[in-house]
């Protein structure tokens, strides 16, 4: 299905350069930004305090987020767990508190709020050692997932093609990483769950405009390698807009109404999604032409059988 077709290809190849060189620079300041400032990391992470606490019908979230920060738990994270009427709070580790009280102090403060009551049903403590194993859980996570992609490419393509959709993938990981340190959004595991996600959605992006880079070498002997891209690219736009456009739909509604248990997940995907069309298109396409991707990489050459001698 097509929303429209263009039939003039647009010359994407003939900028690669500078496209490349706003990327390169983009990746420097985000590697910058993780290097100097860090992720912002939640209690998953670096350990704190978990606190169930179930009302007897549904709660707003907001006004305990208001009394909890009233209180000084500024940083405190509140959402629904399970069902509207049971809440989850986690709060991180503070230096010289009394983690033994907290579950305390925080009952006493929702105890002020007008309206249902809530019931304390359990108050657990996160170490670090915990939060360290999830990070290196995660990041071994990233890394197989790195791998099973290169493995996948390299099978239904070539090599060149591997190598420049995990460059490409690797640029959106990267941004994404480096967006959520410059602003020091809180990165959880929810966040990580995102760059997953944004990883397989932009190799499916990647193979889609691959599969028609080989599909025109096959057909087209007339046109050059640059203007063989640049066809598949302009081919596959009206695709990409539908895919990415209904995806965005969605995603914009998790970050408009999703509340804030949502917010940063579908931040990351927002991002993840725009960069994902971007290195797609302007940064995996210009690596594979440089690489030296030929059409005889991809035609089968014809052998001639010889006449049996009598």
């Amino acid at each position: 299905m097509e929303f429209f077709r263009i039939k003039k290809d647009i010359p994407f190849m003939r900028y690669a350069l500078i496209f490349n060189v706003i990327s390169l620079v983009t990746f420097i300041a985000a590697v910058g930004f993780l290097a100097f400032r860090g992720l912002h990391l939640s209690v998953e992470f670096t350990g704190g305090t978990l606190i169930e606490v179930s009302y007897a019908e549904t709660v707003p979230l907001d006004p305990l987020r208001q009394a909890l920060a009233a209180d000084g738990f500024t940083e405190a994270q509140v959402q629904n767990f399970g069902s509207s009427r049971d809440v989850l709070i986690r709060m991180p580790n503070r230096e010289g508190a009394d983690t033994s009280r907290i579950g305390d102090k925080v009952m006493a403060t929702l105890a002020k709020i007008d309206g249902p009551k809530g019931e304390r049903r359990r108050v657990e403590f996160v170490g670090p050692q915990v939060g360290k194993e999830l990070a290196s859980d995660g990041a071994m996570a990233l890394l197989l997932v790195i791998i099973g992609i290169v493995v996948y490419l390299a099978l239904r393509f070539e090599w060149r093609f591997a190598v420049a959709t995990i460059l490409a993938n690797m640029h959106d990981v990267v941004i994404i990483l480096g967006v959520f340190a410059m602003m020091q959004w809180e990165f959880s595991l929810s966040v990580l769950a995102a760059v997953l996600a944004v990883l397989g959605y932009s190799v499916n992006e990647s193979v889609v405009v691959f599969d028609r880079v080989r599909e025109v070498f096959r057909k087209r002997r007339d046109l050059t390698t640059p203007q063989i891209i640049d066809h598949a690219i302009t081919a596959t736009i009206s695709r990409t807009i539908i895919t990415h456009g209904s995806t965005q739909v969605m995603v914009l509604s998790m970050l408009l109404f999703g509340g804030e248990t949502l917010y940063y997940f579908a931040l990351a995907l927002t991002i993840g999604i725009c960069f994902g069309i971007y290195s797609s298109v302007l940064v995996a396409s210009p690596i594979v032409m440089w690489l030296g991707v030929k059409r005889e990489q991809f035609a089968k050459v014809k052998v001639k059988k010889q006449e049996a001698v009598v």
